[in-house]
C-alpha cells in the first residue's frame, strides 16, 4: 500500500514506469523537488493540482527523481507551491 497517499497501490516502480517521464531538463520549464510521492495516484494528485495554477500549460513528473517540471508563464513558485500542498505533498526546493 502506497505510505503516502493509503490509495492501495502496490507497486511504485511499476506506476513510476507507466505514468511518467523520466527526461526531464530545466530548460522545458521550471523544476521542483516534490518530497512523499510513492505511486501513480501521487503523480496524478500533484499534476492536477499544479495544472491548475494559472499560467501552467504542462506539468511533467519524474516520481523515482522526486521532480516535477512546470511549463508555462505567469505563476509564481508560491503558488506552486500552495498547489503541492492542497494535493498533501511538500515542496521542497526549486531547481
Amino acid at each position: 500500500m502506497c505510505t503516502a497517499c493509503a490509495c492501495g497501490t502496490e507497486s511504485a516502480q511499476a506506476a513510476a514506469t507507466a505514468e511518467t517521464s523520466a527526461e526531464t531538463n530545466a530548460a522545458d520549464g521550471a523544476v521542483y523537488s516534490v518530497s512523499g510521492m510513492t505511486c501513480g495516484h501521487c503523480v496524478s494528485s500533484v499534476s492536477g493540482e499544479i495544472g491548475r495554477v494559472g499560467g501552467v500549460t504542462g506539468v511533467v513528473v519524474d516520481l523515482p527523481a522526486g521532480a516535477v517540471t512546470v511549463s508555462g508563464a505567469g505563476f509564481t513558485d508560491e503558488e506552486i507551491r500552495a498547489a503541492v500542498e492542497q494535493a498533501g505533498y511538500q515542496l521542497t526546493s526549486r531547481s
